[in-house]
Protein backbone atom coordinates (compact mmCIF):
# COMPACT_ATOMS: atom_id res chain seq x y z
CA UNK A 1 0.00 0.00 0.00
CA UNK A 2 1.44 3.39 -1.00
CA UNK A 3 1.26 6.57 1.05
CA UNK A 4 -1.06 7.99 -1.59
CA UNK A 5 -3.61 5.27 -0.77
CA UNK A 6 -3.76 6.31 2.90
CA UNK A 7 -6.05 8.95 4.40
CA UNK A 8 -4.55 12.43 4.83
CA UNK A 9 -1.62 11.37 2.64
CA UNK A 10 -1.08 15.00 1.58
CA UNK A 11 -0.43 16.15 5.16
CA UNK A 12 3.24 16.31 6.18
CA UNK A 13 4.28 13.80 8.82
CA UNK A 14 5.14 16.66 11.17
CA UNK A 15 1.48 17.54 11.75
CA UNK A 16 -0.58 14.54 10.57
CA UNK A 17 -2.60 12.61 13.19
CA UNK A 18 -0.42 10.02 14.89
CA UNK A 19 -2.38 6.94 13.83
CA UNK A 20 -2.05 7.84 10.14
CA UNK A 21 1.66 8.55 10.63
CA UNK A 22 2.06 5.02 12.00
CA UNK A 23 0.06 3.68 9.06
CA UNK A 24 2.53 5.37 6.70
CA UNK A 25 5.42 3.41 8.18
CA UNK A 26 3.52 0.15 7.79
CA UNK A 27 1.64 -0.39 11.06
CA UNK A 28 -1.74 -2.01 10.53
CA UNK A 29 -2.71 -2.83 14.13
CA UNK A 30 -3.37 0.59 15.63
CA UNK A 31 -5.14 -0.42 18.84
CA UNK A 32 -3.75 0.50 22.28
CA UNK A 33 -4.10 -3.02 23.71
CA UNK A 34 -2.86 -4.84 20.61
CA UNK A 35 -4.34 -7.53 18.39
CA UNK A 36 -4.71 -10.11 21.17
CA UNK A 37 -6.97 -7.81 23.18
CA UNK A 38 -9.03 -7.08 20.06
CA UNK A 39 -9.51 -10.79 19.42
CA UNK A 40 -10.61 -11.38 23.01
CA UNK A 41 -13.11 -8.53 22.66
CA UNK A 42 -14.53 -9.89 19.43
CA UNK A 43 -14.93 -13.31 21.02
CA UNK A 44 -16.79 -11.77 23.96
CA UNK A 45 -19.04 -9.88 21.53
CA UNK A 46 -20.26 -13.15 19.96
CA UNK A 47 -20.16 -12.24 16.27
CA UNK A 48 -21.07 -15.51 14.55
CA UNK A 49 -24.43 -15.13 12.84
CA UNK A 50 -24.81 -11.54 14.05
CA UNK A 51 -25.50 -8.36 12.11
CA UNK A 52 -22.32 -6.39 12.81
CA UNK A 53 -21.71 -2.66 12.40
CA UNK A 54 -18.16 -1.38 12.85
CA UNK A 55 -17.53 2.29 13.57
CA UNK A 56 -14.39 3.80 12.00
CA UNK A 57 -12.80 0.63 10.55
CA UNK A 58 -9.78 2.66 9.37
CA UNK A 59 -7.56 0.37 7.30
CA UNK A 60 -9.86 -2.63 7.78
CA UNK A 61 -7.60 -4.75 9.99
CA UNK A 62 -10.34 -5.53 12.50
CA UNK A 63 -12.89 -5.90 9.70
CA UNK A 64 -10.99 -8.94 8.44
CA UNK A 65 -11.18 -10.51 11.90
CA UNK A 66 -14.90 -9.74 12.14
CA UNK A 67 -15.56 -11.41 8.78
CA UNK A 68 -13.51 -14.42 9.89
CA UNK A 69 -16.06 -14.93 12.68
CA UNK A 70 -18.80 -15.47 10.04
CA UNK A 71 -21.30 -12.75 10.93
CA UNK A 72 -24.67 -12.62 9.17
CA UNK A 73 -23.68 -9.22 7.75
CA UNK A 74 -21.00 -6.54 8.06
CA UNK A 75 -21.45 -2.78 7.68
CA UNK A 76 -18.58 -0.35 8.20
CA UNK A 77 -19.19 3.31 9.05
CA UNK A 78 -16.16 5.35 8.03
CA UNK A 79 -16.03 9.15 7.96
CA UNK A 80 -12.83 9.43 5.92
CA UNK A 81 -13.69 8.90 2.22
CA UNK A 82 -10.29 7.42 1.35
CA UNK A 83 -10.45 4.89 4.18
CA UNK A 84 -14.11 4.15 3.38
CA UNK A 85 -13.24 3.29 -0.22
CA UNK A 86 -10.33 1.11 0.85
CA UNK A 87 -12.33 -0.89 3.40
CA UNK A 88 -15.24 -1.22 0.95
CA UNK A 89 -12.89 -2.93 -1.50
CA UNK A 90 -11.57 -5.17 1.28
CA UNK A 91 -15.01 -6.40 2.37
CA UNK A 92 -16.76 -6.15 -1.00
CA UNK A 93 -17.67 -9.82 -1.24
CA UNK A 94 -19.21 -10.03 2.23
CA UNK A 95 -20.07 -6.55 3.50
CA UNK A 96 -20.66 -2.88 2.80
CA UNK A 97 -19.18 0.41 3.95
CA UNK A 98 -21.03 3.68 4.44
CA UNK A 99 -19.12 6.99 4.24
CA UNK A 100 -20.70 8.64 7.30
CA UNK A 101 -20.06 9.90 10.81
CA UNK A 102 -20.38 7.34 13.61
CA UNK A 103 -22.63 9.74 15.53
CA UNK A 104 -25.07 9.91 12.63
CA UNK A 105 -24.87 6.73 10.56
CA UNK A 106 -28.17 6.92 8.72
CA UNK A 107 -28.80 3.23 9.44
CA UNK A 108 -32.15 1.96 10.70
CA UNK A 109 -32.88 1.73 14.40
CA UNK A 110 -32.44 -1.79 15.75
CA UNK A 111 -30.57 -2.92 12.65
CA UNK A 112 -27.50 -4.36 14.45
CA UNK A 113 -26.84 -7.20 16.86
CA UNK A 114 -23.28 -6.03 17.54
CA UNK A 115 -21.60 -2.64 17.17
CA UNK A 116 -17.79 -2.53 17.32
CA UNK A 117 -15.66 0.58 17.79
CA UNK A 118 -11.93 0.77 18.45
CA UNK A 119 -9.54 3.62 19.26
CA UNK A 120 -12.11 6.27 18.33
CA UNK A 121 -13.98 7.36 21.47
CA UNK A 122 -10.65 8.28 23.07
CA UNK A 123 -10.20 10.94 20.39
CA UNK A 124 -13.51 12.65 21.17
CA UNK A 125 -14.67 15.16 23.76
CA UNK A 126 -17.37 14.19 26.24
CA UNK A 127 -20.29 15.41 24.10
CA UNK A 128 -19.04 13.55 21.02
CA UNK A 129 -18.34 10.40 23.06
CA UNK A 130 -21.94 10.37 24.24
CA UNK A 131 -23.30 11.05 20.75
CA UNK A 132 -21.41 8.08 19.29
CA UNK A 133 -22.40 5.72 22.11
CA UNK A 134 -26.02 6.87 21.83
CA UNK A 135 -25.98 6.08 18.12
CA UNK A 136 -24.64 2.60 18.90
CA UNK A 137 -27.48 2.11 21.40
CA UNK A 138 -30.02 3.27 18.78
CA UNK A 139 -28.69 0.80 16.22
CA UNK A 140 -28.68 -2.17 18.60
CA UNK A 141 -31.57 -4.55 18.93
CA UNK A 142 -32.48 -5.29 22.57
CA UNK A 143 -29.86 -7.70 23.89
CA UNK A 144 -27.36 -6.51 21.28
CA UNK A 145 -23.74 -5.86 22.25
CA UNK A 146 -21.50 -2.81 21.96
CA UNK A 147 -17.79 -3.65 22.01
CA UNK A 148 -15.13 -0.96 22.41
CA UNK A 149 -11.34 -0.98 22.56
CA UNK A 150 -9.91 2.28 23.88
CA UNK A 151 -7.03 3.88 25.73
CA UNK A 152 -7.49 3.99 29.49
CA UNK A 153 -5.67 5.67 32.35
CA UNK A 154 -4.87 3.79 35.54
CA UNK A 155 -5.48 3.38 38.41
CA UNK A 156 -9.14 4.37 38.61
CA UNK A 157 -8.27 6.95 41.28
CA UNK A 158 -5.43 8.45 39.23
CA UNK A 159 -4.30 11.89 40.39
CA UNK A 160 -6.24 14.55 38.49
CA UNK A 161 -3.12 16.62 37.80
CA UNK A 162 -1.38 13.58 36.28
CA UNK A 163 -4.52 12.80 34.27
CA UNK A 164 -4.43 16.29 32.79
CA UNK A 165 -0.71 16.18 32.08
CA UNK A 166 -0.99 12.85 30.25
CA UNK A 167 -3.85 14.17 28.13
CA UNK A 168 -1.91 17.31 27.21
CA UNK A 169 1.31 15.44 26.38
CA UNK A 170 -0.59 12.87 24.33
CA UNK A 171 -2.27 15.62 22.35
CA UNK A 172 1.11 17.18 21.56
CA UNK A 173 2.62 13.82 20.57
CA UNK A 174 -0.17 12.43 18.38
CA UNK A 175 -1.65 15.74 17.17
CA UNK A 176 -5.14 14.63 18.17
CA UNK A 177 -6.94 15.99 21.22
CA UNK A 178 -7.08 12.60 22.94
CA UNK A 179 -9.24 12.39 26.06
CA UNK A 180 -8.75 8.93 27.62
CA UNK A 181 -10.74 7.88 30.67
CA UNK A 182 -10.05 5.39 33.45
CA UNK A 183 -11.55 1.91 33.08
CA UNK A 184 -14.15 2.78 35.70
CA UNK A 185 -15.05 6.00 33.87
CA UNK A 186 -15.41 4.17 30.53
CA UNK A 187 -17.77 1.67 32.15
CA UNK A 188 -19.76 4.42 33.85
CA UNK A 189 -20.11 6.30 30.56
CA UNK A 190 -21.54 3.25 28.81
CA UNK A 191 -23.95 2.66 31.68
CA UNK A 192 -25.07 6.29 31.68
CA UNK A 193 -25.94 5.89 27.99
CA UNK A 194 -28.22 2.94 28.80
CA UNK A 195 -25.97 -0.09 28.45
CA UNK A 196 -25.12 -2.92 30.85
CA UNK A 197 -21.43 -3.82 31.12
CA UNK A 198 -20.64 -7.52 30.66
CA UNK A 199 -16.84 -7.75 30.44
CA UNK A 200 -13.83 -5.48 31.00
CA UNK A 201 -10.35 -6.59 29.95
CA UNK A 202 -7.06 -4.71 29.85
CA UNK A 203 -3.58 -5.05 28.37
CA UNK A 204 -0.45 -2.89 28.53
CA UNK A 205 -0.39 0.09 26.19
CA UNK A 206 2.67 -1.05 24.21
CA UNK A 207 1.80 0.21 20.73
CA UNK A 208 5.39 0.96 19.73
CA UNK A 209 7.26 -1.73 21.69
CA UNK A 210 9.24 -4.19 19.58
CA UNK A 211 7.77 -7.36 21.12
CA UNK A 212 4.18 -6.10 20.75
CA UNK A 213 4.82 -5.23 17.11
CA UNK A 214 6.21 -8.68 16.40
CA UNK A 215 3.04 -10.22 17.88
CA UNK A 216 0.72 -7.79 16.10
CA UNK A 217 2.43 -7.34 12.74
CA UNK A 218 4.75 -10.34 12.39
CA UNK A 219 8.56 -10.30 12.47
CA UNK A 220 9.13 -9.44 8.80
CA UNK A 221 6.62 -6.58 8.79
CA UNK A 222 8.10 -5.25 12.03
CA UNK A 223 11.50 -5.08 10.35
CA UNK A 224 9.91 -3.21 7.44
CA UNK A 225 8.36 -0.73 9.90
CA UNK A 226 11.75 -0.14 11.54
CA UNK A 227 13.37 0.35 8.13
CA UNK A 228 10.68 2.83 7.10
CA UNK A 229 11.08 4.80 10.32
CA UNK A 230 14.87 4.96 10.01
CA UNK A 231 14.84 5.97 6.34
CA UNK A 232 12.67 9.11 6.67
CA UNK A 233 13.82 11.88 9.02
CA UNK A 234 10.40 13.51 9.40
CA UNK A 235 8.61 10.22 10.06
CA UNK A 236 11.37 9.17 12.46
CA UNK A 237 11.00 12.35 14.51
CA UNK A 238 7.23 11.86 14.85
CA UNK A 239 7.38 8.16 15.69
CA UNK A 240 10.18 8.56 18.22
CA UNK A 241 8.32 11.48 19.79
CA UNK A 242 5.20 9.36 20.22
CA UNK A 243 7.24 6.45 21.56
CA UNK A 244 8.90 8.70 24.15
CA UNK A 245 5.51 9.93 25.41
CA UNK A 246 4.08 6.40 25.53
CA UNK A 247 7.08 5.17 27.51
CA UNK A 248 7.00 8.13 29.90
CA UNK A 249 3.46 7.26 30.93
CA UNK A 250 3.45 3.51 30.31
CA UNK A 251 2.61 2.72 33.94
CA UNK A 252 -0.38 5.07 33.85
CA UNK A 253 -1.90 3.88 30.57
CA UNK A 254 -3.40 0.65 29.28
CA UNK A 255 -5.61 -0.64 26.52
CA UNK A 256 -9.13 -1.55 27.66
CA UNK A 257 -11.92 -3.46 25.99
CA UNK A 258 -15.48 -3.42 27.25
CA UNK A 259 -18.45 -5.38 25.97
CA UNK A 260 -21.82 -4.06 27.11
CA UNK A 261 -25.35 -4.97 26.04
CA UNK A 262 -28.59 -3.11 25.46
CA UNK A 263 -31.16 -4.28 28.00
CA UNK A 264 -34.03 -6.43 26.79
CA UNK A 265 -37.30 -4.55 26.65
CA UNK A 266 -39.03 -4.77 30.02
CA UNK A 267 -36.01 -6.43 31.65
CA UNK A 268 -35.73 -4.48 34.89
CA UNK A 269 -33.03 -6.84 36.21
CA UNK A 270 -30.57 -5.15 33.84
CA UNK A 271 -31.28 -1.70 35.17
CA UNK A 272 -29.31 -0.75 38.26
Amino acid sequence: MTDEALPISQRPASNAPGHWVLARVGKRVLRPGGLELTLQMLSNARLTGARVVEFAPGLGRTATEILAARPASYTGIEKDPVAAKQVAELVAARGTVVNADAAETGLDEGSADVVVGEAMLTMQGEKAKRAIISEAVRLLTPGGRYAIHELALQPDDIDEELHTRIRQDLARAIHVNARPLTCEQWAELLEECGLVVETIQTAPMALLDFSRNVRDEGFVQTLRIIRNVLSDRELRARVLGMRKTFRTYQDSMCGVTIVAHKPLEGDTDDVQ
